[in-house]
C-alpha cells in the first residue's frame, strides 16, 4: 500500500484521467474530490462490500431453497406408479 501525505488543495493522480484532491480537512475527516472519466466507476468501498454480502446471502439462500425443493420437485414429476408425468413441463 502506498501511503501519501497531502494538504488541502493538493492532489494525486491514479492512472490516466483520475485525480483525487483534498478539498478540506474537518477534524478527523478528510473531504476528497475525485475527477474521473464517466466510464470509471467511483464507489465507496463499504457500499461495494455491502452489495457483495447481499449477493453472497442471496446465492446461499437460493442454494438452500434448491435443496429444500428438490425432493418436492422429484415427487411432482413422477406418477404414483413411478413413471414420468408427460404433462410436467420439467420432463423432456
Amino acid at each position: 500500500m502506498l501511503v501519501l501525505t497531502r494538504r488541502t488543495g493538493q492532489a494525486l493522480r491514479v492512472g490516466p484521467g483520475v485525480e483525487v484532491r483534498v478539498v478540506r480537512i474537518e477534524g478527523d475527516r478528510v473531504v476528497l474530490g475525485i475527477t474521473a472519466p464517466r466510464h470509471v466507476a467511483v464507489v465507496r468501498s463499504e457500499l461495494v462490500e455491502e452489495v457483495l454480502d447481499e449477493v453472497r446471502e442471496a446465492a446461499d439462500t437460493r442454494a438452500k431453497l434448491r435443496v429444500m425443493l428438490a425432493p418436492l420437485h422429484a415427487t411432482e414429476s413422477t406418477e404414483p406408479d413411478g413413471n414420468a408425468n408427460p404433462d410436467d413441463p420439467g420432463v423432456a
